[in-house]
């Protein structure tokens, strides 16, 4: 379940679709970006203005472990985005964290790590 709703937090964020994704990340989410850390308001801004386009995440691995309601998953990705109108593609271990409260598992950590190996994307 929880690769899967990862999968689909790739998509929308692809998509730019805010309204999912406002449901997705909990009211007290982090973002640990290279340029940055922030909440839910401030990437959903991000997102929705364009100024970072997630436009493909090219998954390699999936882990996820399970810690009574939370639930933790390594991503090893490529990630093709545009950063402020520029192209820019990066090896990352994502790491996302989710917690499930009545019953509905919500976001509420998304760190990048940038790896030091090259792109594989072709």
């Amino acid at each position: 379940d929880i690769i899967q709703l990862s999968a689909k937090k790739w998509q929308w964020m692809a998509e730019k679709n805010v309204d999912s994704l406002k449901v997705l990340f909990h009211d007290k989410c982090d973002f640990v970006h290279m340029g940055g850390t922030w909440g839910k308001e401030r990437e959903i801004e991000i997102i929705k203005g364009g100024f970072i386009w997630y436009k493909k995440a090219e998954v390699y691995t999936n882990a996820v472990k399970f810690f009574g309601n939370t639930a933790v998953l390594l991503s090893e990705i490529d990630l093709v985005a545009v950063v402020g109108g520029n192209d820019a593609i990066n090896p990352f271990m994502v790491t996302e964290m989710y917690v499930n409260e009545n019953g509905r598992w919500q976001l509420s950590q998304l760190t990048f790590s940038k790896l030091a190996r090259s792109v594989k994307l072709k």
